[in-house]
């Protein structure tokens, strides 16, 4: 019995020093090895040693940091190497611009997309050229108070001048189509268009709501629902990136007294004549003009861009720098006003020679 008793004490002893070996077995296999961490980046799928795990980091590093400094010296060197401008702004699809400039040039030459450049001489016995400048100034602040896009302002004259071109109007009406035609290019444009009650209190209730739903389907009928005709500011965003080619950087001088002039262009009856992309020529040229009166305002690539000469844009030109000089539309002061904010750089307040060189609107020569 005894020694059942001291075999079993010996064989739980022999038990637990077998486990305690085991377990200090275990211990060992788990401490870990006397070597450096890797981090896993650091590893490729032929990993070496570590010592060339370094040397290939820092030599990364190196090219990295050379890439950084060539990018830069390139940016500084753009007039000896021109980037392709679809990688800057993919945005404006440079790879389709000139098929989407030439369907819109086609575009705005259509006769149902166009006024009558005379239809206040041949169709309106109520209205007169003033009356349009005065509703079309303030248009202008009307765009302001909601703070609408200018594409907006630029299709709600477009509407006024179509319509007023087949329908004879009374001139008490003429505000009521102004704002039924703002009010369909708000909805066409604008993410979040003023409501009806808007314009109605716009106008001090000078109108109901009804009278301009009414307006508002006479309009749409009238236009035959085509409403998305191009405009003097399609045609200027690409003219106005052309003509600052000349610059280092960006000149938002140029661009707002582009806008400036551009706007001034709705106010004058005489500028219906003339095709969106002229004028928005004709407003390139003379804000390069106004900005740089010593130098040339037109270029080879503005004429290959536009499709103009300068001769072209001689009679829209001068009559862009009279509204410019006040000598036309001297009494429609919204769009000045609006451009001589800061935010504009109060381009509106900039002075130019009164007479452009002749010799400025000879033909460019071709090397």
């Amino acid at each position: 019995m005894a020694d059942q008793e001291n075999n079993n004490c010996g064989g739980v002893r022999v038990t637990r020093l077998a486990k305690k070996r085991a377990m200090e077995a275990i211990e060992s296999q788990l401490q870990p090895a006397n070597k450096k961490r890797i981090v896993l980046r650091e590893l490729s799928n032929n990993s070496g040693s570590l010592a060339d795990q370094k040397r290939k980091c820092v030599s990364k590093k190196m090219k990295k940091s050379v890439k950084q400094v060539t990018m830069s010296v390139k940016e500084h060197e753009l007039d000896l190497e021109k980037i392709n401008d679809a990688l800057i702004d993919p945005q404006l699809c440079e790879a389709y611009a000139s098929d989407i400039y030439d369907y819109l040039s086609n575009m705005e030459m259509e006769v149902k997309r166009r006024a009558l450049a005379n239809y206040i001489e041949k169709v309106q016995k109520d209205v007169s050229v003033n009356m349009r400048g005065v509703l079309i100034d303030w248009l202008v602040e009307v765009a302001q108070e909601y703070k609408l896009l200018p594409d907006t302002l630029y299709l709600t004259v477009s509407y006024i001048d179509r319509f007023l071109s087949v329908n004879v109007l009374n001139r008490q009406r003429l505000q009521l189509l102004g704002v039924s035609s703002m009010l369909i290019a708000s909805k066409y444009e604008e993410i979040t268009p003023p409501n009806t009650e808007d314009f109605c209190y716009i106008t001090d209730h000078t109108y109901t709501k009804q009278e301009i739903v009414k307006m508002e389907a006479d309009v749409l009928k009238t236009l035959k629902f085509e409403m998305g005709n191009p405009t003097v500011k399609t045609f200027l965003r690409r003219f106005t990136r052309i003509a600052q080619e000349d610059y280092d950087t960006p000149n938002l001088q140029l661009e707002f007294l582009s806008y400036y002039l551009a706007e001034l262009s709705l106010l004058e009856y005489g500028c219906i004549k003339f095709l969106p992309s002229l004028i928005a020529a004709s407003v390139t040229f003379l804000s390069r003009f106004i900005l740089k009166p010593e130098s040339h305002p037109w270029n080879l690539d503005l004429e290959r861009l536009s499709g103009y000469k300068p001769s072209d844009l001689k009679e829209c030109v001068e009559i862009l720098h009279d509204l410019q000089s006040s000598r036309r539309a001297g009494n429609l002061v919204a769009v000045r006003e609006k451009y001589n904010q800061h935010k504009f750089k109060c381009v509106s307040g900039l002075s130019s020679p009164s007479a452009i060189a002749s010799s400025f609107f000879e033909d460019i020569k071709r090397l």
